[in-house]
């Protein structure tokens, strides 16, 4: 049987992008800045599990967190520029889901 080898980066990004909900938090975050309620509508997901997909984003720098300190405190989700360089691939899961999956 042939032996393959993965590519460390790839086999991480996959990890990562492939965690359940994180490709939909991705995709949603697309659209621009929202604030944690916005996403969590958006999506059918607790709110314990989005936060700690959020954090997970935050900490490889895909996510960036912003507080605002108006009253009440304001606290906004955004794709940095490593974030934003997964459109395409989201794009193409898209793409390629119209035409696969029913």
């Amino acid at each position: 049987m042939k032996e393959t080898t993965l590519c460390p980066r790839l086999s991480k990004a996959m990890e990562l992008i492939g965690k359940r909900w994180t490709g939909l938090i991705l995709y949603q975050l697309l659209d621009g800045p929202q604030r944690f309620n916005e996403i969590e509508s958006a999506l059918p997901v607790s709110g314990r599990l989005l936060s700690e997909r959020l954090k997970e984003l935050e900490k490889e720098g895909i996510v960036e967190r912003r507080v605002y300190t108006d009253v009440p405190v304001k606290v906004e989700y955004s794709l940095t520029d490593k974030g934003r360089g997964l459109k395409d691939a989201i794009a193409g899961i898209e793409q390629w889901s119209k035409v696969w999956l029913s």
